[in-house]
Formats: structure tokens, sequence, C-alpha cells
């Protein structure tokens, strides 16, 4: 007599096929949604395969449609909220599509984009879901789109790789952002972002820099500021604000004799350290300086006083580029897309006119 804990046998694609009474090449078809079969087929294999409780081998099923079911996707920072929320959109859509998600981050970094590319690629995932680190290096994904294998862009685009891509439109946000704190008297406002590869060049002060969002944000805070009359916005830009430097960083200008009377951080994160900072200052949210966030993390909203916030559709975000690269897995040879999701400015208290 065998030992109870024994594990029974694996039930095959074959035990399905004779409990079905049907070849084994229509349960494949079924089982592994591909061809085509009748209503009644279909009807008799999933029943046999759920009382047999079936557990199809993905291998297999791989080597037998051409597919894995796999859609990788690759992130900048999976500790910013904002690419936490994105990447729920995605697996909802894929999820609903009959997909699973790989997820790599490549913290920012190309080198390790390239090397998280490499590996999807090698687990055989169906399509790609990137967000670039760089748009000055992107070889790997224009080899990847030159494979034929279906590549979507998710919140950066890349003007010279010609594939779908779901943006939101950051650079009117800054402005928008901006303008809320010059009509707020404000005429002194700092920019704070974790970018450090970054030059603002002389004349028309636009600045060089690898990340497209990053860019466009910041091109959206000088143009608010310009058209306001300010003079040298550049100057109020402040990089390297990534994790316990941006506390630094801002303690450092609200110390200055000239410091900022408002300040808008590039994301939450920043936000939250520059809030810590304001407050380590023993300065007074708005009334000795005002404070706007990108991304309405769930903080922002039960501070004293709550923060206003560039509100971005990050789970639309994230569920509309994988319903393109989904669209793309099915066949679908339409002119590529990029779409450009408008962003919500939240005002709440965090607001006021400077201090006198």
């Amino acid at each position: 007599m065998k030992n109870a804990s024994e594990k029974r046998r694996s039930v095959t694609l074959a035990d399905v096929a004779r409990q079905a009474n049907v070849s084994k090449a229509t349960a494949a078809r079924v089982l592994g949604g591909y061809g085509v079969v009748s209503e009644s087929a279909h009807d008799d294999v999933m029943k046999a395969a759920q009382a047999l409780d079936y557990r199809p081998n993905e291998l297999a099923r791989s080597m037998t449609t051409g597919r894995s079911g796999l859609i990788g996707v690759v992130v900048g920072d999976i500790e910013n909220p904002f690419f936490s929320f994105a990447v729920r959109g995605i697996s909802d859509a894929a999820r609903a599509a009959g997909f699973n998600v790989i997820l790599a981050n490549s913290g920012e970094e190309i080198e390790a984009e390239k090397a998280a590319v490499r590996v999807l690629i090698g687990k055989r995932v169906d399509g790609l879901i990137v967000t670039s680190a760089d748009c000055r290096d992107i070889s790997h994904l224009r080899d990847v789109h030159l494979s034929g294998r279906p590549l979507a862009l998710l919140d950066r685009a890349l003007p010279d790789l010609d594939v779908d891509a779901v943006t939101v439109d950051d650079r009117d946000a800054a402005m928008r952002a901006t303008r809320l704190l010059v009509d707020a008297g404000h005429r002194r406002i700092a920019y704070v972002t974790a970018a450090e590869d970054a030059e603002i060049r002389g004349a028309d002060g636009l600045p060089v820099i690898s990340t497209s969002t990053v860019r466009d944000r910041i091109e959206g805070f000088l143009a608010a500021c310009r058209e306001a009359d300010i003079a040298q916005p550049e100057r109020s830009v402040l990089f390297g604000a990534k994790k316990t430097a941006t506390r630094a960083i801002v303690a450092g200008a609200l110390a200055a004799s000239d410091r900022p009377t408002a300040i808008l951080a590039s994301d939450s994160i920043i936000a939250l350290e520059t809030f810590k900072a304001i407050r380590e200052a023993r300065l007074q949210i708005p009334d000795d300086i005002s404070l706007i966030t990108f991304h309405d993390a769930d903080w922002t909203s039960v501070t004293s006083p709550p923060i206003t916030a560039v509100d971005q559709p990050v789970y639309s975000l994230g569920k509309s580029v994988a319903d393109l690269l989904i669209r793309r897995l099915k066949g679908d040879i339409a002119a590529v897309e990029r779409i450009v999701i408008a962003a919500s400015l939240i005002e709440r208290g965090s607001v006021g006119p400077p201090p006198h």
C-alpha cells in the first residue's frame, strides 16, 4: 500500500483528453487557447480539466503555442509609489487577458535596465513594457523592436523608437503647478528633483537630461517662471535629491538668506523628505513656505496641512500601456499609438502667499 502522503501522479493532457473523449490535439487547442474547436468540445475539455484538477505544464504549452503567456515589465524604481500603482494597472489588464507579469527594477540605471531586458527575453516573455532610464541609450530596446517582439513604453516616450507609448503630460502639469505658486505671489520657487546627470544651458536654460519625464517637468517649471518674468529660474532647480540626500539639499536651501518661499517636488518621495526638512527648520506650511508635489500619494492628504498635489492617473497609465501591448500580442498591426494622458491639480492647504 502506498504511503498516504505520497504525491499523486500529475494529471497529463492525455488524461484530460481521455476524460473528455476527444483527441489530445483538441484538448491541447482548448487548454492552450489557440486554434478552433467546437463549442461542445471546448466545454467537455474544460469540465474534464476542472474535474481532474489539471495543471498545465507552462514550458510544454509555450513550445506548442509559441507563447509563454508572460509579459515582462521593467520600471525605474519599484520603491516609488508611482511605479507601484502603474504596475498594478499593468497586472490587472494582463490577468484579465490571460497573461502573467514578470517585474524587474532598473533602479534608474541603464546597465541594470539592459540586463533586465536580457533576462526577460531569456525567459521567453511574449512582450515587454519598459520605462527607459536613459533616452540617449536605447540600442537594446531597438533590438527588441527589430526582432518583432512587441514592445511598449511606460511613462517615458522615446522619439527615436517607433513603438506604442503611454505618458502623462508632465510639462503642462509642471507649468500649472508653478503658475499656482506664481498666482499666490511667489517669486522664489525651488524645483527639487532626483536627477543628477543634468546641466542647464546658458541662453535658453533648457535642461539636458537623459529621462524624458524629468526633462519635461523641469521645462514646464522653467517656462512658467519665465512667463512670470522670474529672473534666472534655472538657478532654482535643485538636483541630486535622492533618498537621504533630499533632506540635506532642502535644508541647505532653507538656510540661505534668499531661501525659497515655495517648493515644487518632482515626486512624492522627495516631497515627504522636503516636508520633514521644513519641519526640522521650524517653518510652517503654508505660512512660511508653500509646497506642491507630483503624485498624490496616500500621505499627502493626511498631513497638517494636506499637501497640494499633481494627480497623475497612474493606474490608468499602467492599464493603458498593457492594453496596447496585449492588442499587439493578439496580432493588431495598426499604426503606432502615442497616448498622452492629462494630469489634474488637487488644491489643498499647502499653498499660500509668501511671508512678508
